[in-house]
């Protein structure tokens, strides 16, 4: 019996000395003129060497924050497993925040719109400040982006708009569009309306309709992947998406399983997206 008690803790032992940690860090905003939180997985022996990881920059949906891919996605869970078992390299993992629960009067949204110049914060502050302190590589080989919903979107469009700085983009249930009003603002002009009226401005599907040869060329850089529940409210965008990317010849994968617009489908969501993620990175 002490044998294998022994045998028991040497083997709980074992599995917690390979887990990662998550930080909650924050970083001061000039562009948008605040102090914004985050985020960070730090895989096993990130503060016992001194290499460099590829990063990956988990976007959270509408309404929510910078803590829901940890509580409601337990992403620590599915990154230690992937990670152990080779599924996935070490990498280190940035959850940002660009939303909250009172969408009427808290800023949400990746775009820049008025009031919340989201967009440039990400690219010109937060980008550089985190990547120099948590030891990233840095550069398009050894960076992706990957979100749901509103964050799904974000990632596309990021990538659409910024090919030069990702390897690859995974967009969960996402938020691509908003002509047919999949998401409604009411008549009243409160922060709601602003993100609602962005995502319509900064359209995934037009970007992609209008792109001309060069801008075609560049979206063929990054790897694209698209997964979305059959009963999604959002799933004839992503459908729609990968029509018009397979129309102008750049490549992309898409992926329709049983679910619908909830945690349960986007934590098996992040057990493809950051193998994903891994197989393209340099």
């Amino acid at each position: 019996m002490n044998r294998i008690f022994t045998f028991v803790l040497l083997l709980l032992l074992g599995v917690s000395a390979q887990a990662g940690r998550i930080v909650t860090d924050s970083i001061e905003s000039k562009v948008l003129g605040e102090t914004v939180l985050y985020n960070i997985y730090l895989p096993n022996g990130f503060d016992r060497n001194s290499k460099l990881y590829p990063v990956v920059y988990l976007l959270h949906g509408l309404s929510d924050d910078y803590r829901a891919w940890r509580d409601k996605g337990r992403m620590q869970d599915v990154a230690d497993e992937l990670i152990e078992s080779g599924e996935a390299r070490e990498m280190i993992i940035v959850m940002p925040n660009a939303g909250g629960p009172d969408t009427h009067n808290t800023w949400n949204g990746y775009f820049n719109m008025p009031g919340w110049n989201y967009e440039d914060f990400f690219f010109q502050e937060f980008v550089p400040a985190v990547e120099m302190k948590y030891h990233a590589v840095g550069d398009k080989g050894h960076r992706a982006v990957m979100g749901l919903s509103m964050g799904g979107g974000g990632s596309t469009v990021y990538c659409q708009r910024h090919p030069d700085m990702f390897s690859s983009c995974y967009a969960m249930s996402a938020w691509l569009d908003n002509q047919s009003n999949n998401v409604g603002s009411g008549q009243q002009k409160d922060k709601l309306y602003y993100v609602c009226e962005a995502v319509k401005e900064h359209s995934a599907l037009r970007f992609v309709e209008e792109a001309d040869d060069e801008t075609k060329n560049q979206l063929r850089t990054v790897k694209w992947f698209f997964d979305c529940g059959d009963d999604d409210f959002l799933f004839d965008l992503s459908v729609r998406l990968h029509q018009l990317m397979r129309n102008a010849r750049i490549k992309d994968e898409l992926r329709v399983r049983n679910g619908v617009h909830n945690w349960e489908y986007w934590h098996q969501a992040l057990r493809m997206a950051l193998p994903f993620a891994s197989r393209n990175f340099e």
